[in-house]
């Protein structure tokens, strides 16, 4: 079953006999956003046509920002965009973005552990999560002997929700976040990233 088939949070949690809880977990920290960011920023979405498809969304809003973020942290990882995660028949399809870590072999290899899962929808934010939420599992049993916490985001562009699985248990976070406070957002952003790079400094310690 593809991701694109789960329509419902429920239903998820129910295939896959997960906990859900809500919690806010983000700790933002701060980003420094380039004034070259902000004014194209400004400038889509005073001129341009930004979400008239979930594609648009992610061209336009959703991947310069976490591009942006990304930037800080490339030494370690590759942000890939539609890149097939493959589990078994009931946990296959192309997220929009993964975050995984960087291979010894080079750019081109995908290589896990997978970190970050992030979904499109123009205005359905239980779909988006019913499909986050099952590549958020896909990527736990893909990640294998890698024991970290999953991250998902689910975004229209504007509002940015954020999520966790640990373990059998996936949190949701309060808080929203909107790209019309941009320095917040990136805050809550960075901080995931952040987590991200705290869990592959233990693994490659450990």
């Amino acid at each position: 079953m593809a991701f694109n088939n789960y329509k419902t949070i429920g239903e998820v949690l129910k295939a896959f006999q997960v906990i859900y809880t809500e919690a806010n977990f983000i700790g933002e920290t701060a980003f420094n956003i380039s004034d070259y960011f902000r004014e194209d920023l400004e400038i889509m979405m005073r001129d341009g046509v930004v979400d008239n498809s979930e594609f648009a969304i992610c061209e336009n809003l959703i991947y310069p920002v976490l591009k942006e973020v990304w930037k800080l942290y490339r030494s370690k990882f590759i942000l890939w965009s539609y890149q097939s995660l493959n589990y078994d028949e009931k946990l296959s399809g192309f997220p929009e973005y993964i975050l995984a870590k960087k291979s010894p072999l080079g750019k081109v290899v995908f290589d896990k552990p997978y970190f970050i899962l992030v979904e499109a929808k123009q205005d359905n934010f239980e779909t988006g999560w019913a499909q986050c939420l099952a590549e958020m599992i896909a990527a736990q049993r893909l990640n294998g002997e890698f024991q970290i916490v999953i991250f998902g985001i689910v975004s229209n562009g504007v509002t940015w929700q954020f999520g966790k699985l640990e373990s059998e248990t996936f949190t949701r976070n309060i808080t929203y976040y909107s790209i019309q406070e941009l320095n917040n957002l990136f805050a809550a952003i960075n901080y995931v990233f952040q987590q991200c790079e705290l869990q592959l400094k233990t693994l490659i310690a450990a």
